[in-house]
C-alpha cells in the first residue's frame, strides 16, 4: 500500500528579496492531510512569506514547494488547491451571505442550482445557514469571518490557509472564534495552515506549531511539547513567559552547566523560614514586583545572590484559587522552590 503524500512539502525553500535580505532561510518541512498546523513567530520572521509561497503569491529563490505530491513551485495561485483567508474579510456588501459564498464557484461557472447547493452546505458547517439571505453588514465581526471561512471552504480546497484572520477581532470575540476555528476545521476534514504572532491562539489551535525567528525554524512539535520543552532561549522567552538560567546562574542555582529554562507557573513559593517541599531546588529573594490579573497573580522577585546579576530576579506565577496562601507584598522575603524535572536545558541553534 503506498503512503499518501503530505498536504504539503516544502524541501530547501529559501527566499531573498532585493537587497540581499534574506525572508526565509533553507526550510524543510511537511505538513501531514487534515492536520492543523500554525506559523508562529515575531513580525519579520518570515511566517508569512511561507504562507504566500504556498499560496502561490510569491515564488522561492531556490527549493520546492509540493501539494499532496505535485510540485507547484511554479504553478501561479489558480492553478494550486489551495483557499486563503486573509485578516480583511473582503465580502462584497451589495451581495447576500448567500451570495457572497457562491462567488468562487460562479467564477469557475459552476451551474447555479449546483452553486446555491454548495454554498448552503458551506454556510451550514460554520452554522450560518440560517443568515443566507442577510447582508453582509449586519452580521458581527465573529459572524463576518465565518462567512470568508465559508467562501474558502466552498471549493472543497485540499489546504486551507490562514493569515492572521483573528487579528481584527476583540479579545472575547478572538477567544469565541478560536474554538470555531477548531470545530470548522474537524467538520470540514482539511489541512490548515495559520499564520498567527499570538502565542496563546497559537497553542490553543494547533495540532502542530512551527516556531520561526529571523526566517529560521526555532522549533516544531505538538503544543503542549513547544511549552514544556522548548528546545531554544528564543522559544522559551516567546512561546509564553520563561526564567532563562544562563551558564552562570544555573551552576550557581542549579548545579548544572548550560542554559536552562523553568516556566513561572512551576515555582512554589512560601515564607523564608517555612521548609519547602522534599527533592526540590530552592532559592531565596525579596519581591520586588506584584502584578494582579484576575486568575492569577505574577510575582518578581529579587534573589539574594548579588553576584549573579542576570538571574537577580525570577518571575513566579500563582493562581489566584483560594487554596494558596494569600500573595505576598511588595518587598517581602520568600522563599521559592521547584522540582528538578522542570527545569528544561534550552542551547541557541
Amino acid at each position: 500500500m503506498t503512503e499518501r503524500p503530505p498536504a504539503i512539502s516544502l524541501r530547501g525553500v529559501r527566499k531573498e528579496f532585493p537587497g540581499g535580505v534574506v525572508a526565509v532561510h533553507g526550510l524543510d518541512l511537511d505538513i501531514a492531510d487534515g492536520e492543523f498546523v500554525t506559523l508562529l513567530g515575531p513580525s519579520g520572521s518570515g511566517k508569512t512569506t511561507v504562507l504566500r509561497m504556498i499560496a502561490g503569491f510569491e515564488r522561492p529563490t531556490s527549493g520546492t514547494v509540493s501539494l499532496r505530491g505535485r510540485d507547484v513551485t511554479a504553478a501561479p495561485p489558480f492553478e494550486r488547491d489551495v483557499h486563503t483567508v486573509f485578516q480583511d474579510y473582503a465580502l462584497f456588501p451589495h451581495m447576500s451571505v448567500r451570495r457572497n459564498v457562491e462567488y468562487p464557484l460562479r467564477i469557475a461557472k459552476v451551474p447555479r442550482a449546483q452553486r446555491r447547493e454548495r454554498a448552503m452546505e458551506a454556510l451550514a458547517t460554520v452554522r450560518l445557514d440560517g443568515m443566507a439571505d442577510r447582508s453582509p453588514t449586519a452580521l458581527s465581526g465573529g459572524q463576518r469571518q465565518r462567512v470568508a471561512l465559508a467562501r474558502a471552504l466552498v471549493g472543497r480546497p485540499s489546504v486551507l490557509l490562514l493569515d492572521e484572520p483573528l487579528g481584527a477581532l476583540d479579545l472575547k470575540l478572538r477567544e469565541q472564534m478560536q474554538v470555531e476555528l477548531q470545530q470548522i476545521q474537524r467538520a470540514a476534514g482539511i489541512t490548515f495552515v495559520l499564520v498567527t504572532h499570538d502565542q496563546d491562539e497559537a497553542l490553543t489551535l494547533a495540532d502542530r506549531i512551527v516556531v520561526f525567528d529571523a526566517g529560521r525554524v526555532e522549533q516544531v512539535g505538538p503544543a503542549r511539547e513547544v511549552y514544556e520543552r522548548p528546545a531554544t532561549p528564543f522559544v522559551a522567552g516567546f512561546v509564553g513567559t520563561s526564567n532563562l538560567l544562563r551558564p552562570d546562574a544555573a551552576h550557581a542555582l542549579l548545579g548544572r552547566d548550560g542554559t536552562w529554562s523553568v516556566r513561572p507557573e512551576k515555582i512554589g513559593l512560601t515564607g523564608p523560614a517555612d521548609d519547602p517541599p522534599p527533592d526540590t531546588t530552592t532559592a531565596v529573594g525579596t519581591v520586588s514586583e506584584i502584578v494582579y490579573t484576575g486568575a492569577t497573580t505574577r510575582c518578581l522577585v529579587a534573589l539574594d545572590a548579588p553576584d549573579l546579576a542576570e538571574a537577580a530576579r525570577l518571575t513566579v506565577l500563582l493562581v489566584n484559587d483560594g487554596h494558596r496562601r494569600q500573595a505576598p507584598e511588595r518587598g517581602e522575603s520568600v522563599r521559592l522552590f521547584w522540582r528538578p524535572e522542570h527545569e528544561i536545558p534550552v542551547a541557541a541553534l
